[in-house]
């Protein structure tokens, strides 16, 4: 992984110069809960302006970073991160809470998150996925494989929205996804098992054909939707 980061910061060097301001990374590599099958490397990469020269200039070093399997790094000014913080309080709350500085100025650190729209940015945020696992699960009903595919791939994401719920809740949540399933159980009473069984196929401790995906979405769905009520019941 570090040899991989340091290929892009000397691209990303390379194609800006003293127009860059930070390189950051965040997200799962940064808060050591990193799997190579399943997660990406997050970059945010600050810099002094952002116009069609930049985009240009970016152009082939984010399609490499593409290539191998990454999304292309958040562009964002000093000027656009400094006021942005209250639109994106779950993005910016988790970058404060694990970032790793890549190089040049640490831009996370001072930043102020406005919490004012943060629980019903959270409500949303889980709303939205649960919505949209059920649209593409009727799709996929009857194919054993994608259904499974189909939840191995929004786990991260929901365990992600979970922390940000206990924290709502005044919980101090841990970052490792089995960790934050355990606190969801002992605080909104969630049946921790169909999370831990799609942790445990993404880490290989189970076989996928040993799990009924049919069975295993009900439960999922159905302790997505107890984390929804218990932020709905928070005070608006």
């Amino acid at each position: 992984m570090d040899k991989v980061l340091n290929q892009l910061v000397e691209k990303l060097q390379k194609a800006y110069g003293d127009r860059l301001v930070s390189v950051v990374l965040y997200g799962s590599a940064a808060a050591g809960d990193h799997h190579a099958k399943f997660s990406d490397l997050n970059i945010l990469c600050v810099l002094s302006e952002i116009t069609p020269r930049e985009l240009g200039a970016g152009e082939d070093m984010f399609r490499w970073w593409r290539e191998k399997g990454n999304p292309s790094p958040l562009l964002l000014t000093e000027h656009e991160l400094a006021t942005s913080t209250d639109c994106f309080a779950i993005e910016f709350n988790d970058m404060k809470r694990h970032h790793r500085l890549l190089l040049g100025k640490d831009v996370i650190t001072p930043l102020v998150v406005d919490h004012s729209f943060y629980r019903a940015q959270v409500e949303h945020d889980l709303r939205a996925k649960l919505l949209r696992l059920r649209q593409k699960a009727s799709g996929v009903l009857s194919d054993s494989n994608l259904l499974r595919r189909l939840m191995l791939d929004s786990v991260s994401t929901f365990c992600v929205l979970f922390r940000h719920a206990l924290v709502l809740h005044g919980v101090d949540a841990p970052s490792r996804k089995r960790e934050i399933v355990e606190h969801a159980r002992e605080h909104f009473g969630i049946d921790p098992a169909p999370f831990q069984k799609l942790l445990d196929i993404r880490e290989e401790r189970l076989k996928p054909r040993d799990v009924e995906p049919v069975a295993l979405l009900a439960a999922y769905m159905q302790g997505i939707s107890v984390v929804i009520d218990a932020v709905d019941r928070l005070e608006k």
